[in-house]
């Protein structure tokens, strides 16, 4: 069977989380030929992966949301289209999300070559919109509407205009423009659609809309109706749609996803990585660590952990912290936690970089995480492979990590509020200041990790959906 494994923003270009996440299930799965659909920003990441790409990697497709239009032949005038009344129809659906034609519009776009600039300032594109505004938003001013959605539209035109590889299966690892594509090759191919949402793609991108200041007033809800409009495709044409956690999957099923095609599937982790860790030497036995394996960007909200961690600092002050991870992400953001540290004169807060973690792992009290947004994070498990409690922020699924959802092993950290320097900095004083406390807790975390959370399972479970696409006959 060939698989296509669509993920947007994250693998072959990003490491750790959904992107670790996709290669081990391609490593894991050799007997199976995988097409890699990257959706990226622009060209600059271009070929410029993280991973080396397993063997059983046979192709790789990136798509360019925010390209030029390569419509055309070099030096003459690009194609003009002029839409039928069924295509209008289909493209006005689109636009006031009203029982969407998409079978129309992935033909309209997909099958048939012309400019998506001249399309987007033409006529036809003009009247829709001038008809979307008088029914929903005559209130705006037009021009402001008109150019919103020309700029709102031109990622999806993209993606629609995607010349897609064949596959058997298609995997996105999100909803939104993956999910988009994967839909469009259940009704150009007929092929079959497994989604597996690591965090609900479209809460992620209605918060950061929300906090968003290069938008606005009754455009944030414009953006954020355009993102669940693309996920209410991806669910209504998959076979199967997979979350990590109960509550994740009530939540698909709030945003129009049939109850009967979901499925939980936890993250897992390999715990023998962590068997036999070692305190590194240059870990001060007298001081208490404080690990923090992430990204350096504004979702992890570093700034907050650094805050917190100063004002933990005045009560205990042996304590060290380590943020492990890629920095060049953000670099902008990374830059302004740099001088934050600098500022606040830390010297007790330690940027590693890239780094294998499990060098790092044994000589840690604990683990942080300050997220704004998660899914089910794999470094609060691996944390607890290494019997390390976690300090987490109250989202995506670290209540249910932390807490437990279905069994009585008791607290394995403790949970915060986001963005609440107080309460962090409380947890990080709490945790050092009661060792005891802390080595129960880290206990409790592993009793979880094993009893649920073990990467064996995981692959077991994907082995069986993979088989049921294989030998269903659809």
């Amino acid at each position: 069977m060939r698989i296509c494994i669509v993920a947007e923003g994250c693998y072959p270009y990003m490491v750790g989380g959904v992107s670790s996440w996709v290669h081990s299930m391609i490593r894991q799965f050799p007997d199976y030929e995988f097409i890699i659909l990257a959706i990226v920003a622009n060209r600059s990441f271009r070929g410029k992966f993280k991973y080396e790409l397993p063997e059983n990697v046979i192709e790789v497709y990136e798509l360019y949301l925010d390209d030029c239009d390569w419509t055309g032949d070099y030096g003459k005038r690009h194609r003009r289209i002029k839409l039928n009344n069924q295509e209008h129809e289909a493209l006005k659906s689109l636009l006031l999300n009203q029982n969407v034609d998409w079978e129309t519009l992935v033909h309209l776009f997909n099958e048939k070559k012309f400019s998506l600039n001249d399309f987007l300032m033409g006529e036809d594109f003009f009247q829709a919109v001038l008809e979307c505004y008088q029914i929903r938003y005559p209130e705006i001013l037009f021009s402001d509407f008109l150019w919103t959605m020309r700029s709102m539209y031109l990622p999806l035109f993209h993606t629609l205009k995607m010349d897609l590889p064949k596959a058997d299966l298609y995997h996105c690892v999100a909803t939104g423009y993956a999910g988009v594509l994967g839909s469009m090759a259940k009704i150009k191919y007929g092929s079959r659609l497994l989604i597996s949402e690591h965090g609900i793609y479209t809460r992620e991108r209605e918060e950061e809309l929300i906090r968003a200041d290069w938008v606005s007033g009754i455009y944030k809800n414009i953006w954020i109706e355009q993102f669940k409009k693309m996920s209410k495709l991806a669910y209504d044409r998959a076979d199967l749609v997979t979350s990590l956690y109960a509550h994740a999957r009530e939540l698909q099923i709030e945003l129009g996803c049939p109850a009967d095609k979901t499925s939980i599937t936890p993250n897992g982790i390999d715990p023998a990585r962590f068997d036999g860790l070692k305190r590194p030497e240059a870990m001060e036995p007298d001081m208490v660590h404080i690990g923090a394996v992430l990204r350096v960007t504004p979702i992890k909200d570093v700034k907050t952990m650094i805050r917190a961690f100063a004002y933990a600092k005045r009560d205990v002050p042996n304590l060290k912290l380590w943020i492990m991870g890629p920095t060049d992400e953000d670099e902008e953001y990374a830059r302004e936690c740099f001088d934050l540290v600098e500022l606040m004169e830390l010297p007790d807060v330690v940027f590693t970089g890239r780094v294998n973690v499990t060098e790092y792992l044994g000589g840690l009290d604990f683990t942080i995480l300050t997220s704004i947004s998660e899914g089910q994070p794999l470094t609060i498990l691996e944390g607890y492979a290494a019997k390390l409690p976690a300090i987490a922020t109250d989202v995506g699924n670290c209540r249910g990590l932390l807490y437990g959802e279905d069994d009585d092993f008791g607290e394995a950290g403790i949970l915060t509020h986001i963005m609440n320097v107080k309460e962090i900095a409380d947890a990080m004083v709490n945790l050092a200041r009661h060792p005891v406390r802390r080595k129960q807790m880290g206990e409790n975390g592993y009793r979880r990790v094993m009893a649920k959370y073990k990467i064996s399972d995981m692959h077991q479970t994907y082995r069986k959906i993979y088989e049921t696409f294989e030998n269903i006959d659809w």
